[in-house]
């Protein structure tokens, strides 16, 4: 963990993706928190994704709403990668949301009227967004201090632009990118897009917000490009008004000019249609807010850094993702032991972290120092299969991964398979067990499950890595954060 970026003390990492990381650090001038999105030193010289990490930093600073995450600053590392600093949204995502608790009728409909009044204000200043998905929906909290001793409220706002466009430039589209389960389909398929294809994203946000999940699972864009007439929101048990069905069936009508004309529209026609019979009325502090999460930390000491510890920071929501779901393999194989390979990087006053790799060098993972109390870095033979194949296996104790244990590890696995598992481990032992959740990281498929309460989260993954190569992942640890901490630092540089 670097101590300082630019000028900006570092306090932890937030999360990371495949293009960059976003750190939470402290602005010592400003006395205040901040985001700080670093561009991976490893696409420093491609000057597409250099191009496109500034421009993200050039759109949000344009548009001046209060439900667009905001662009402080913008610099150089010595090292040549460029950096943004940007509001911090303490309150975690919407998909941390999600696989918590879910929302309310009243709760949802205020997210999707903030949130669209993110994408109005983006489109009026000529910006599309491209890329709305609940792990792109942020929560911040506003005046968490204030005077008059009343809990802070919560604001919804619009973060990573990584995939904006300009207006006048989507016409020279070179590149088909989205999430498939909110794209739109003419993104899907490359062609002219205006403000519609944003709403056609939030068509899809409103149906998993009201519904419990997404109109479609596709599993690629080449699928998302032919999606078909939108599914009903009415099921079986549950109801909703004709006038409701239509809203949102027309915003996510395949062709945009069977849409609404613009997002603000959508939205006031969804107000209307659900009522105020329909929806509870919100209090003004309409969410709840985690008071942990809105200290980040005490300010950096002036004191010499040499000889001291960081001071402890709040507890980390998780990477800004949907809770993905996984797979079916309900206990891990005997591995050939293997020796620890990594450092150990110092810099938080919790266990420190060590980089494992196993004996193929084709999988990694950082896992906290007493993680490794038993390792096994050789190769597993998967359920059904006489192939071995690389894996990794890290606990604090033997047998870490049995039912009911409160031992802590991560399993790490080579799968061979031709398409992504449909069954997930049951894990009976656990309090709750949340539905399994499909979604995309970078070209990704990816499958997550997570179980709370078995003593502590156990989270599974299923990741594709290559056309017939899947990784399965097992994390259990004693609270989310470091599960999913754990989660983001898999990789497979061997596929």
């Amino acid at each position: 963990m670097p101590s300082r970026l630019g000028r900006y003390a570092v306090r932890r990492r937030i999360g990371s993706g495949g293009f960059a990381t976003v750190w939470l650090a402290y602005d010592e001038q400003l006395d205040s928190p901040v985001a700080v999105k670093v561009l991976a030193d490893n696409w420093t010289e491609d000057h597409h994704v250099r191009g496109r990490f500034q421009e993200e930093g050039r759109f949000l600073r344009k548009v001046d709403s209060p439900h667009v995450v905001s662009v402080y600053d913008a610099g150089e590392l010595e090292d040549g990668r460029p950096y943004l600093v940007m509001s911090y949204a303490d309150q975690g995502t919407l998909a941390d949301r999600l696989e918590v608790e879910g929302l309310t009728a009243g709760q949802a409909l205020e997210v999707i009227r903030q949130v669209g009044l993110g994408l109005q204000a983006l489109h009026d200043h000529g910006v599309l967004h491209r890329d709305v998905k609940p792990a792109n929906v942020l929560f911040r909290s506003v005046d968490p201090t204030s005077a008059d001793g009343r809990a802070a409220e919560v604001r919804a706002m619009l973060g990573d632009l990584g995939l904006g466009k300009s207006l006048d430039m989507s016409s020279r589209l070179t590149m088909i990118a989205g999430t498939p389960t909110f794209v739109a389909p003419e993104q899907a398929q490359g062609e002219r897009l205006d403000g519609r294809a944003d709403q056609y994203s939030l068509g899809a946000l409103t149906y998993l917000l009201l519904t419990g999940r997404a109109p479609y699972a596709h599993a690629s864009l080449t699928a998302a490009a032919s999606p078909g007439e939108p599914p009903r929101l009415s099921a079986p048990g549950r109801d909703f008004p004709p006038e409701v069905e239509e809203v949102v069936r027309r915003a996510l009508a395949p062709a945009p000019e069977n849409r609404w004309p613009d997002v603000t529209a959508y939205v006031e026609a969804l107000r209307a249609a659900i009522g105020d019979v329909a929806v509870t009325p919100l209090p003004e502090r309409w969410l709840p807010i985690d008071s942990d999460l809105t200290q980040p930390g005490a300010r950096p000491s002036h004191l010499p850094a040499q000889g001291l510890l960081e001071p402890p920071t709040p507890p980390m929501r998780p990477r800004n993702r949907r809770a993905v779901a996984l797979l079916v393999f309900g206990c891990l194989m005997a591995l050939v032991g293997g020796a620890v390979v990594g450092t150990v990087v110092h810099g938080r006053v919790a266990d420190p972290t060590v980089r494992v790799t196993d004996s193929t060098s084709s999988l990694e993972v950082t896992v906290p120092r007493g993680w490794t109390a038993e390792t096994a870095t050789g190769q597993w033979t998967p359920p059904d299969q006489a192939l071995r194949l690389p894996s990794l296996s890290l606990g604090t104790e033997a047998e870490w991964n049995r039912a009911g244990s409160e031992a802590e590890g991560v399993f790490v696995g080579v799968l061979p398979a031709d398409d992504m598992p449909e069954q997930l481990p049951g894990h009976d032992e656990c309090e709750t067990v949340l539905d399994p959740v499909t979604d995309v990281d970078g070209q990704d498929p990816l499958l997550t499950q997570v179980a709370i309460g078995c003593p502590g989260v156990v989270v599974e993954r299923v990741r594709q890595v290559a056309q017939n190569r899947y990784l399965w992942i097992q994390v259990r640890s004693s609270d989310r954060s470091t599960a999913y901490d754990v989660l983001d630092q898999v990789s497979a540089p061997g596929f």
